[in-house]
């Protein structure tokens, strides 16, 4: 497991370039930029890249409009989020009507 990221004393809480950034959103590196064009917060200093992660952990409910977000890491038990998210979708998706043909 790789060492955390270590912290300035006038930042505390910042990830530093594309890799912490997409390491902490258990993402791959093209789609945290990706995420960033469409409205991510990052902040661009030339070359460099940086944010907050409770800027994205924000970010990231306001853009799953309340549904579950899941940010996998080694110890999370993924099969206890799947259903936990099933059971989301299916408490708040209405009941469709089955249309069989006899």
């Amino acid at each position: 497991m790789p060492k955390p990221p270590k912290r300035r004393k006038n930042e505390p809480n910042s990830l530093k370039g594309w890799q912490q950034i997409a390491a902490f959103l258990g993402q791959p590196i093209s789609v945290a930029q990706r995420w960033a064009k469409t409205g991510m917060p990052v902040t661009h200093e030339g070359r460099r890249v940086h944010a907050s992660p409770e800027q994205l952990n924000r970010w990231l409910g306001r853009e799953s409009a309340g549904e579950p977000v899941q940010i996998a890491t080694e110890s999370a038990d993924l099969a206890a989020e799947l259903k936990r998210g099933l059971s989301y979708v299916r408490a708040h998706t209405p009941a469709r009507k089955e249309n069989r043909v006899a």
